[in-house]
C-alpha cells in the first residue's frame, strides 16, 4: 500500500509514499502492518493527513520521537487482505497477478509475472524466464486477457522483443 519514506518532524510522524493511485486511501484503514524483510508489525494509526497532493504523513501509536520514527523509514505499509475493496470487473491488486504465467497471442510462454511497478505514463510488468527477464507495459494494448483461473496473462508481444 506504501512505504514510509522519512521522519516528519520530532514526534514521531512519519511521512508515506502511497502505492495507490488514490494517495488517501490508506487514511481509511485504522491499522496498518509495517516492516521490512520478513519482519511486521502491526501498529495503530493515531492520525494521517494528506500533504502536497501525493503524500501522506501520519503518527502511529507508540511512535513518538523522530528516532522511532527514523527507524521506520524503507518500511513497507500493508493492510489485512480481508480489509481491502472488493475488485470491480477487470480490476486487478498487483499482488495476485505476480506469479501469473504469461503467453502471447500465438499460445508462446514468455515466463512468469515478478513484478509489477509504477514506470511514469503506465505500470510496468516484469516478466521473467530463467535468465531472461522482459519489461511489458501493463496497458490494454499489451495485456488482452487476465484470466485468474487459469494463473495467465494473455499479452500482444513476441518472443524475440
Amino acid at each position: 500500500m506504501g512505504r514510509v519514506v522519512a521522519p516528519y518532524g520530532v514526534k514521531g510522524w512519519v511521512r508515506i509514499e502511497p502505492y495507490s493511485a488514490a494517495p488517501d486511501s490508506l487514511k481509511a484503514y485504522p491499522a496498518w502492518w509495517v516492516g521490512r524483510n520478513g519482519d511486521w508489525r502491526e501498529l495503530k494509526v493515531a492520525e494521517c493527513v494528506l500533504q502536497h497532493g501525493a503524500s501522506l504523513v501520519a503518527r502511529l501509536e507508540g511512535c513518538v520521537e523522530r528516532d522511532a520514527a527514523l527507524a521506520l523509514k524503507g518500511s513497507e505499509i500493508a493492510v489485512e487482505r480481508e480489509a481491502l475493496p472488493q475488485n470491480a470487473n477487470n480490476e486487478f491488486y498487483w499482488a495476485d497477478l505476480v506469479g501469473l504465467k504469461v503467453v502471447n497471442v500465438k499460445d508462446e510462454e514468455l515466463g512468469v509475472v515478478a513484478e509489477l511497478f509504477e514506470h511514469g505514463a503506465h505500470p510496468v510488468m516484469r516478466v521473467v524466464a530463467g535468465a531472461t527477464a522482459r519489461l511489458l507495459p501493463f496497458v490494454e494494448q499489451v495485456v488482452r486477457q487476465v484470466d485468474m483461473a487459469q494463473g495467465r496473462i494473455r499479452v500482444e508481444w513476441e518472443l524475440d522483443w
